[in-house]
């Protein structure tokens, strides 16, 4: 069972942490979006989030960097984390055959982030948009929006329309609506 602190915070920690995780927060102030925090062990899978979404209340999506067989392209898929996932229905929507999880050296240089952190907010760091960032339709209408601040040992949770409306236009970034489906055929 994952460690979580029961305290809900909606302020930026107090200590200091990992240059990535501070720039987020500075975005979040910056941007005056609200959010609450909730602190745990790392959570580096969908499967231990899920025991964070409880405390955190609302859920925690699940983030994806892929990218093609010669790692020239990449994703950022942002998708329901109790949605299952097959490329092959990404791939049809996309264009681009043979997706594969990116290199963890990519991640950290686009995204500023490793493996078990990837985030949304990790595309602040890309500054020249080499990341198509893909988000399942279903995200689209919940209320709230789950995520690590590039660090999987937090868990923020903040209005999903400020995702769209205010943090994205913001890093620029415009999200490419995609419908991946919840029963996959084997």
């Amino acid at each position: 069972m994952l460690k979580i602190d029961p305290t809900i915070y909606h302020n930026r920690p107090e200590d200091l942490r990992s240059e990535v995780e501070e720039r987020c927060y500075d975005l979040l102030q910056w941007l005056c979006i609200p959010y609450i925090r909730v602190e745990h062990e790392p959570a580096d899978t969908i499967e231990k989030c899920k025991e964070v979404e409880t405390q955190l209340g609302c859920r925690i999506c699940k983030n994806l960097f892929l990218a093609n067989r010669k790692q020239t392209s990449f994703f950022l898929l942002i998708m329901p984390g109790d949605k299952p996932f097959k490329t092959k229905y990404l791939s049809a929507q996309i264009g681009t055959s043979r997706l594969s999880f990116g290199d963890p050296e990519h991640m950290l240089r686009l995204l500023g982030t490793e493996p078990g952190s990837a985030s949304v907010l990790g595309l602040m760091n890309d500054m020249d948009n080499k990341v198509r960032l893909l988000v399942d339709r279903d995200l689209k209408n919940r209320q709230f929006f789950g995520c690590h601040p590039c660090r999987n040992t937090t868990s923020l949770c903040f209005p999903t329309d400020n995702l769209f409306s205010v943090i994205l236009p913001a890093i620029y970034h415009e999200p490419e609506f995609v419908k991946l489906p919840w029963e996959i055929e084997e």
